[in-house]
């Protein structure tokens, strides 16, 4: 969904029925509060976050005490069904949307509204139609006021990791879907943020393009190593891309499962067919029921079933 600066008093979209208890409910049942991650090495802390809508029928809740925390150089899948506070949790990290209560921070000091040392890669590239590629890319360079040298310099290096030095002067409308999203990537990462937040960025993508994409995205985190929060709702890209990944509760959000990842990096088209990706896949799935809401993904040879 396309991000906007709101605050917690805003007024979301009108919600379904509350659906019925599902599997996960009855995990969450007996599953006890999640321990908070030991913060010697975090990057990003959420410490008893609350976060609160405003409608006309009352309030919101979608975050309700909740904690976690990012390690440097980490890719922290966050999985979970819709509506269930995923971007609200992204909001908060960028500054975007201040917390009713609880606190979050960066490198250690309180994130109080937008940060210059994150970068942020939404669903959709939403690129400016009548820039050119290496323009798109300098966005943040322009905005933040960088050196314009040192971020030309910088934006042709991601260019040629993310495989599009030769499309610098195209415009946004000559690319594929998958394209546009790796200048959303570059521009992501040319101020070289300490966090960077991607919100299902493939989701809008085919099933060849996304998988695709989730080699490239991995090939470039395993070269650049940034810390990575990363909103999904495939089971299958969240296991390939991730070294952890925290399963959320339906609104508001709880953690009720935290997985680390046990497959060796690099990784690779054989790694979608491997028995422990299926394994860990399968995990994941038993989670949920197979109502709709049910994350699962097109990235898994044969063994997922299409969330979008």
């Amino acid at each position: 969904m396309p991000w906007s600066h709101v605050s917690p008093t805003s007024t979301p979209p009108v919600s379904s029925p509350p659906p019925r208890p599902t599997r996960i409910d009855a995990v969450l049942a007996k599953t006890p509060p999640a321990v908070t991650v030991a913060t010697s090495r975090a990057i990003f802390r959420a410490e008893d976050l609350q976060v609160t809508y405003r409608s006309s029928r009352g309030p919101v809740p979608a975050l309700s005490g909740f904690s976690t925390a990012l390690h440097e150089g980490e890719f922290l899948s966050v999985l979970g069904p819709s509506g269930c506070g995923k971007s609200t949790l992204l909001k908060v990290a960028s500054g975007l949307l201040k917390p009713s209560g609880g606190m979050a921070e960066l490198g250690g000091t309180r994130i109080e509204g937008p940060r210059k040392d994150v970068g942020i890669v939404f669903q959709h590239a939403t690129l400016l139609p009548w820039q050119t590629v290496l323009e798109n890319v300098l966005l943040p360079v322009r905005t933040l006021g960088m050196d314009r040298k040192q971020g030309l310099q910088r934006a042709r290096e991601l260019l040629r990791m993310t495989g599009l030095e030769n499309f610098e002067h195209h415009y946004p409308h000559e690319l594929s879907g998958g394209m546009q999203q790796r200048v959303g990537i570059a521009r992501g990462l040319v101020h070289d943020p300490r966090l960077l937040l991607m919100d299902e960025p493939f989701a809008a993508l085919d099933a060849m393009t996304r998988e695709n994409m989730m080699m490239e995205l991995q090939r470039i985190w395993t070269e650049t190593r940034k810390s990575v929060l990363f909103i999904t709702h495939s089971i299958p890209e969240a296991v390939f891309l991730s070294s952890r990944i925290i399963v959320l509760s339906p609104r508001p959000a709880r953690i009720v499962k935290e997985m680390h990842v046990d497959l060796p990096f690099p990784r690779d088209e054989a790694t979608l067919g491997s028995p422990r990706f299926g394994e860990l896949c399968a995990e994941l799935r038993a989670l949920f029921s197979s109502r709709d809401a049910t994350p699962g993904g097109s990235a898994s040879r044969g063994s997922a079933s299409t969330s979008h």
